[in-house]
């Protein structure tokens, strides 16, 4: 199995590398520093909604409502702001409850009635639908003009300067440095077996360069994108939660083996509701930032966002059966999804093939989690 893990990781970077290069000739503006700024936000927007998916799919459920709710918590916070002339702030807390009441009785509804998860997402991917097309009117709410909405459409627009962006890159890579020699002391400590220093160090070098190479590359244009700040943000809270934490052992030994887990006096239930809860607060995050990227509130909003952001678990190793998945293998995931979207959409590829193309890479991510669950077994 951990060879297994090892092919799929290499595969995955040789995959990225060669996405990059076939834009790269095909599309000589993919490596502008501008369209690569574009593409940072919005692989920042997709892998938030996608680490939020995280969450629900290590315990064995999947959330088909996503993409909906992300269009209907940004119009919500639209039709407030710009309507109503409800203040910036306080419209967005009013999305965020919205959203977290809404996923919480999903949740609710899926444990107390046994009713599979992928139904009830279903009825909410469609009810979302409905209410999103019936705040907004079924018209286009812009949110981009200035006074108190900039609070709202400076979530995409707003650039940390290139001087701090590489001081911010530094510092996260130094963040990252203690972080993986207070983990190595913690399994010392434990007696645990972890990965030698020499490959512990290499992670950590490869990181960092990354982490180099996207504040190069953002100051180039006009810095660190606020998306990307955010997604770091998310992202070293779905880790923490997952790894470091009582609930994130519940959450994969609930996706591992249900039944052991209820015979182990894990609060299933509970903490399936917890998952689902921290979704919605997610879902709300990703409607306002892909609401405020768009520019407008209109019905296309997050429109197939949900299956974009299965595709990036399951592509980074989180399995659909749950209790397998990883925060950096869901970033990996995002990053090839949203790079694949961006390189079509400047080659003009029509609608229709984009379609096949998005429905292509989720059915190969899906043979993909089988094939590793059968090795898995085997």
């Amino acid at each position: 199995m951990k060879q297994a893990l090892e092919w799929r990781d290499l595969s995955l970077v040789f995959v990225l590398l060669l996405l990059g290069a076939v834009f790269a000739v095909t599309a000589p503006q993919f490596l502008t520093a501008r369209n690569l700024s574009m593409l940072i936000i919005e692989f920042s927007i997709t892998s938030v909604l996608a680490l939020g998916m995280l969450l629900v799919i290590l315990p064995g459920h999947v959330d088909l409502s996503a993409g909906s709710g992300v269009g209907l918590i940004g119009g919500i916070a639209a039709v407030l702001i710009i309507r109503s002339q409800v203040p910036a702030p306080l419209a967005l807390l009013v999305g965020l409850a919205a959203a977290v009441a809404l996923w919480r009785a999903m949740g609710t509804l899926i444990v107390t009635q046994g009713i599979p998860a992928f139904i009830v997402t279903l009825g909410g991917l469609l009810v979302f639908k409905g209410l999103f097309w019936l705040v907004i009117r079924n018209t286009t709410v812009p949110v981009s003009p200035g006074g108190a909405q900039n609070l709202f459409s400076v979530l995409t627009t707003y650039y940390v300067p290139p001087h701090a962006s590489l001081l911010l890159a530094a510092l996260l890579a130094a963040l990252l440095a203690y972080a993986s020699y207070r983990s190595h002391l913690s399994l010392r400590r434990s007696g645990g077996a972890g990965p030698d220093p020499e490959l512990r160090f290499l992670r950590w070098l490869v990181t960092a360069q990354a982490i180099a190479v996207v504040a190069l590359i953002c100051s180039e244009f006009r810095g660190l994108p606020l998306p990307a700040l955010l997604l770091s943000a998310v992202a070293a809270a779905v880790h923490v939660l997952t790894r470091h934490t009582r609930f994130g052992r519940y959450l994969y030994a609930i996706g591992g083996n249900e039944e052991a887990a209820v015979l182990s006096g894990i609060p299933v239930r509970g903490v399936v509701i917890r998952a689902f809860t921290l979704m919605g607060g997610v879902v709300a995050l990703t409607g306002f930032l892909q609401t405020a990227y768009a520019g407008a509130s209109t019905t296309t909003v997050g429109e197939l966002m949900e299956l974009d952001a299965v595709a990036a678990c399951v592509i980074g190793g989180a399995s659909l059966r749950g209790g397998r998945g990883t925060v950096p293998g869901v970033l990996l995931g995002g990053f090839i999804m949203a790079t694949l979207l961006n390189g079509l959409s400047l080659l003009a590829v029509p609608p229709e093939a984009r379609f096949i193309a998005r429905g292509a890479v989720l059915g190969l991510a899906a043979w993909l989690d089988v094939l590793l669950s059968r090795e898995k077994r085997g």
